[in-house]
This record gives C-alpha cells, sequence and structure tokens, in this order.
C-alpha cells in the first residue's frame, strides 16, 4: 500500500457571534479557520487530520509535501514521522499531518487508535469546560452555574488582567457562587504571550507563587501555562513553591523539549497537543512518561472539532486521571461551529462526559457537504501528478533515476 493521494484544503467556519479569546486580548474571532489534509492510498483508503490556521499562512505547503509523502507506505508511522520532519527544516512546523496517517493505519488494521496506542477501552470520558475569553467576575460566576446545570463537574477559567488583584477576584468570585462542588482550573495564558491587538500582562515568577498561593485558598485544581513555555527552571522552581498543580505544554514542539521539561519538572501535568507538539507519536509518548513517574496528563484541544477528536484518542489511551479539555465558550465558540465540518458534533452528556469513537481509525466523518461550503482546496497532488512534475522540474533521465533511488 501507498500513499497515492494527498489534497489540502484551506476551511474557514464563520462564527455566530465573534469570540474575543483570552490569549489575544482585543482581537474578535469571527471564523473558526483551519487546513485541512486528505490522504488516500492506492487502494482508496482515506486517512484526514486538520492544523490550526490564522490566516491562509499554508498556502505553498502542498508542493513541499508532495516529494516526501507521495508514495511511502502509510502504515509505516515511523517513516511518515521522519518525512514530516524532514520536510520542517525549514520552518514549517506540520504534526499535525501526522493523524491522518494513523487514521489509515486504524482502518487498515480495524482498530480505533486509541487501541492502537495500547488503551483497552473506549467507552466516556470525563470533561471540563473550558472557557475561553475574561468575563467581569459577577458575569462568569452566572455562566458557570448554567455549566454545572449542562452536567459540567470541571471548569477552567481563564485570567489576563494587568492588576493581580483582579485575577483572584474572578476565581473568588466562581468559588462563592459554585461552592465546593466543581473542580476549578485556571489558564493564565502566558505559556505564548500575544499582544497584537491590545497590550497583554506578562507574569513573573513572584506574580505566579502569588496567584498560587491565592488558587491554594480557594481550592483551584490546577494552573495552566502561568510562565513562558520556555521558561523551564523558573517553572519547576514554581512547581516546588506551589501547593496547586502546574499545568502547560500545549505550544511545545515535541519530545525534545518534553524531554527536558520532564528532567527539569517543570509541571505536574503536562498538555501536549497532538495537532501542535509533535504529532499522535510524541504526544504518547509524554502521557507514558507521565503515567510511569506518577505525574499528570491531559491534552490541549483548544483547535476545532477534529483536533479534539484526535487529542482524545491519545487521553483515551492514557490513565484517565484528569479531565480533557472541552472547549465552549457561547454565544461565539459553540459546536456548531467548533465541529462544524464533522457529520455529528460532539456533545457532552448530563453526566459531564463525552464519547470516545470506536470506529476504526479516528472516526472522523466529514459532511463533504459543508466541505464544499466552508473548503477551498488549495493543493492536490497524486503519484501522476508527481512524476510529471519531476520530469517538467528536472528532466526525463534525472527523473528517472529519482524514481529508482526512492524505490529502493
Amino acid at each position: 500500500m501507498k500513499v497515492d493521494r494527498i489534497e489540502l484544503f484551506h476551511v474557514a467556519i464563520p462564527l455566530p457571534k465573534p469570540f474575543y479569546p483570552a490569549w489575544i486580548p482585543g482581537y474578535p474571532q469571527t471564523v473558526n479557520r483551519f487546513n485541512l489534509v486528505r490522504v488516500t492510498t492506492d487502494e482508496g483508503v482515506q486517512g484526514v487530520a486538520a492544523g490550526v490556521a490564522f490566516e491562509q499562512e499554508r498556502e505553498g505547503l502542498g508542493s513541499l509535501l508532495g516529494p516526501y509523502l507521495i508514495g511511502l507506505d502509510p502504515v509505516d508511522i515511523p517513516t511518515v514521522r521522519q518525512r514530516i520532519r524532514e520536510a520542517s527544516f525549514l520552518g514549517w512546523r506540520n504534526y499535525w499531518l501526522e493523524a491522518a496517517f494513523w487514521d489509515i493505519k486504524g482502518k487498515v488494521e480495524g482498530k480505533p487508535v486509541w487501541a492502537l496506542l495500547g488503551g483497552k477501552e473506549g467507552g466516556r470520558v470525563n470533561v471540563y469546560a473550558s472557557t475561553g475569553e475574561v468575563h467581569p467576575p459577577a458575569r462568569r460566576a452566572e455562566e458557570v452555574l448554567e455549566l454545572c446545570d449542562m452536567g459540567f463537574k470541571a471548569v477552567k477559567l481563564r485570567v489576563h488582567s494587568f492588576d493581580p488583584a483582579e485575577d483572584v477576584a474572578q476565581v473568588e468570585a466562581v468559588r462563592r457562587a459554585v461552592g465546593d462542588s466543581v473542580m476549578l482550573g485556571v489558564d493564565a495564558n502566558q505559556g505564548w504571550r500575544v499582544a497584537l491587538i491590545d497590550d497583554a500582562p506578562l507574569w513573573t515568577l513572584e506574580r505566579a507563587v502569588d496567584f498560587a498561593r491565592a488558587c491554594m485558598d480557594l481550592g483551584v485544581a490546577w494552573i495552566e501555562e502561568p510562565l513562558d513555555m520556555h521558561a523551564y527552571d523558573e517553572l519547576a522552581d514554581l512547581c516546588r513553591q506551589s501547593d496547586v498543580p502546574i499545568a502547560g505544554g500545549e505550544m511545545n514542539g515535541g519530545w525534545h523539549e518534553f524531554k527536558v521539561m520532564l528532567e527539569k519538572g517543570s509541571y505536574d501535568i503536562y498538555q501536549p497537543d497532538a495537532t501542535m507538539g509533535g504529532g499522535i507519536g510524541d504526544a504518547a509518548r509524554v502521557m507514558e512518561t507521565c503515567r510511569e513517574r506518577g505525574l499528570g496528563y491531559t491534552p490541549h484541544t483548544w483547535t476545532n472539532g477534529l483536533g479534539f477528536l484526535i487529542n482524545l484518542h491519545v487521553y483515551a489511551a492514557g490513565p484517565r486521571t484528569h479531565p480533557i479539555e472541552y472547549p465552549f465558550e457561547p454565544p461565539g465558540w459553540v459546536p456548531e461551529a467548533r465541529d462544524g465540518l464533522l457529520v455529528e458534533t460532539i456533545q457532552v452528556s448530563a453526566d459531564g462526559t463525552v464519547a470516545v469513537p470506536d470506529a476504526p481509525g479516528l472516526g472522523i466523518e466529514i459532511d463533504e457537504a459543508r466541505l464544499a461550503r466552508y473548503g477551498e482546496k488549495y493543493f492536490e497532488i497524486t503519484s501522476r501528478g508527481l512524476a510529471v512534475k519531476t520530469i517538467r522540474d528536472k528532466g526525463l533521465f534525472t527523473a528517472l533515476r529519482l524514481a529508482r533511488k526512492k524505490r529502493r
């Protein structure tokens, strides 16, 4: 079996209302943008994956990927990972592509990806409602009560004020409203500070320590991204000083970074995103290492519906001791927009859980009508097309020589 066709799409799904992400202060997000890849083998097996996008910045990706991926054995994941790594040497971070090959491998073997990763059962898993905006404390408290009525038993808040007292007031108001019945986490969004539109606070170790002490008194279950994602030593120092578990790692670039963080003790809970930081292979490696060392693991999933499902498979193969992130901030960021390409949106049941896909592969079903409506195919290449392009660019004899070498 070989990769015979690669298709790339820009996808832009309008949000019902503008969404103001806490991590980009002042920015009104009106569209859920991502890139979709569809890989087809010479036997007709297809795999899909998605990577978050800001605009159409991957416009030239296809011509780069064709020579690396066309003709590969799609179930040879180590070689696929090596080719994606090779294609990244000039700056592209395209770990998200790997999931499409796991999708194919699962379909070929008749197993869901979580089973390929060593998971024993699918079933249902606990989620936490991950809010995405910073609201006035009283308003946020009312919203969290509504989330509890929907079945959520855990909620993550956002804090992003220049005044530390306002951040603490946010948590105090919610804790006062919900009592002790709800698990609360807090995301400071300091891991990758963005000041593109409005200025953004920049936390020091001292501020993070002070906030952790306040959160301890308020029964907070974890604090996420309280310092820069590469401040490994300061993060380790914070873990030693904080009685509240420290979490992070969503944008770190793969096992080479996580290995250093694990050695230094930078986090108590590790949150790799399989579409951002090293692909499914590296995310699973981090998960297994956390299990061996008694550390927490739960992935970052705030990308799109496909990204959630990809990370859900890695999570489902693990210990499941911490709930998984479920991005939800109505009226802007809602399942209909987040999961807009899926045949069925990912819904939370009344007991605060979501179902783990049990179909072979990733269990992702694309609504082709919605893809036609919201997607724009910007690249397609086949084995034949790559051969023609190589002859045109390199000449017939060189193309034949390269083809013989690639077959070896």
